[in-house]
């Protein structure tokens, strides 16, 4: 049975550590259709059979579906309402002071909301605009086109590790196969997997330069070969990446294939006299990208501004983190371990008997099972201390620590046993 002492300031100290646990996220995870789940909440109507779609994607280390599946992040993306895709498409403005775009525009009200929810969390003003480098005053800078990754609490955890952030991203979509005369495909470039112009974005060198917004501390995202050009930023306290489309993409590339689309009107397999993709004609309710009447389609700002939020991160997940057992993205998170250490002190004369009646014989002698020296001296009690309780003001048991084996005490020692409650 246990013997009670009570702790004293002196005996009680508090301390802070830190773990670090290696996050490595795989092509195929990224790219799968059954590792990344849509939300769609976002309906049309009126024209055509209608579209739905997602404000955001989530990515999963295996089939969604399955319990044993783990979100790893969330992928979006987002227009400033004051960018030029914005500006450049919008057709004015109403009487609630809402823009207003063309039918051949979709979502671009939500791609904007998405933006300055985004901005108010990170930036603590909707209005706020991502700029990479951070503080940069150059309008080159400015993101106006923007791809959010939020990384899931499970693997952020408290926070992001500095100069640990890579992600491996291709900036050419793929070619589209076949021309006009002047030099742009009519094939498909939207679903096909990106075979070259792959990049490597990291955050290596944003210790040098520690900037802090309202979500936190930040850093820019550079191109590992050549660290001079920042593609966007790490808010690394909130575990989002907010990269800028503009950079990370080939921008002014030749963009080619179907998206859904408000539309009435069904595609036969030749429009204008150029072959439209596939051998199928296409039913009511798409639209197709780069052939026709915008045969000089690029993925800024006709893809930004005419596809749904889903079609566009079908493409940038599908396509352009490759599909594979490599990595495609990878870092290292930061769990913050406060600890409270509990010195319990046990001197020489202390903690040698117990109060286990069996210690005690029928005369009132402790039990010792020792034998006596030589000379026939007396027998000294003593104890195997096998775990510590910790008790409140009230008596009441708040916590137990085991030890990995018995330790004897006697009178010829003093005792420390130290207790460490990680929280």
């Amino acid at each position: 049975m246990a013997t009670y002492k009570e702790l004293r300031p002196e005996d009680v100290k508090t301390a802070r550590s830190f773990l670090n646990q290696l996050i490595d996220i795989v092509q195929e995870d990224i790219s799968g259709s059954v590792t990344r789940r849509r939300y769609q909440v976002f309906v049309t109507g009126g024209v055509g059979p209608g579209v739905t779609s997602s404000l955001f994607q989530t990515v999963y280390d295996q089939d969604f579906t399955l319990q044993t599946a783990n979100p790893i992040f969330d992928i979006s993306m987002g227009l400033y309402v004051s960018g030029n895709t914005v500006t450049g498409s919008s057709t004015g403005v109403d009487s609630a002071g809402k823009r207003l775009f063309p039918s051949n525009s979709l979502m671009m009200r939500e791609k904007v909301d998405v933006y300055r929810q985004f901005a108010q969390t990170l930036l603590g003003s909707a209005d706020s605009q991502f700029i990479a480098p951070v503080r940069s005053t150059i309008s080159t800078d400015q993101m106006d086109e923007t791809m959010f990754v939020s990384i899931r609490r499970l693997f952020a955890r408290d926070r992001i590790k500095r100069e640990t952030f890579a992600m491996k991203f291709y900036q050419s979509a793929a070619y589209a196969a076949g021309g006009d005369g002047g030099g742009f495909g009519i094939g498909t470039n939207l679903n096909v997997t990106s075979l070259s112009g792959s990049k490597i974005y990291t955050d290596v060198g944003s210790s040098q330069n520690k900037e802090v917004e309202i979500g936190g501390s930040v850093g820019n995202i550079v191109d590992s070969s050549d660290i001079t050009r920042t593609v966007g930023v790490m808010f690394y306290d909130k575990g989002i990446a907010a990269l800028d489309l503009r950079k990370v993409l080939s921008a002014s590339q030749h963009v080619s294939g179907v998206i859904n689309a408000m539309n009435n009107n069904s595609w036969g397999d030749i429009v204008a006299g150029k072959t439209v993709i596939g051998s199928d004609a296409l039913a009511a309710g798409v639209n197709v990208l780069g052939k026709s009447s915008n045969v000089h389609a690029k993925f800024i700002p006709d893809l930004m501004t005419s596809a749904s939020i889903d079609d566009i991160l079908d493409h940038l997940a599908s396509t352009r983190f490759q599909s594979g057992s490599l990595t495609a993205m990878t870092f290292q998170n930061v769990t913050n371990i406060n600890s409270t250490l509990f010195f319990c002190r046990a001197s020489a004369d202390e903690d040698n008997y117990s109060s286990n009646p069996t210690f005690i014989d029928s005369s009132g002698t402790p039990n010792v099972y020792s034998s006596a020296d030589a000379d026939g001296g007396t027998e000294f009690p003593f104890t195997f201390v096998t775990s510590v309780g910790l008790y409140d003001a009230n008596n009441n048991l708040l916590a137990v620590a085991k030890l990995s084996r018995p330790i004897e005490k006697n009178d010829s020692k003093d005792m420390t046993f130290r207790v460490r409650l990680d929280f």
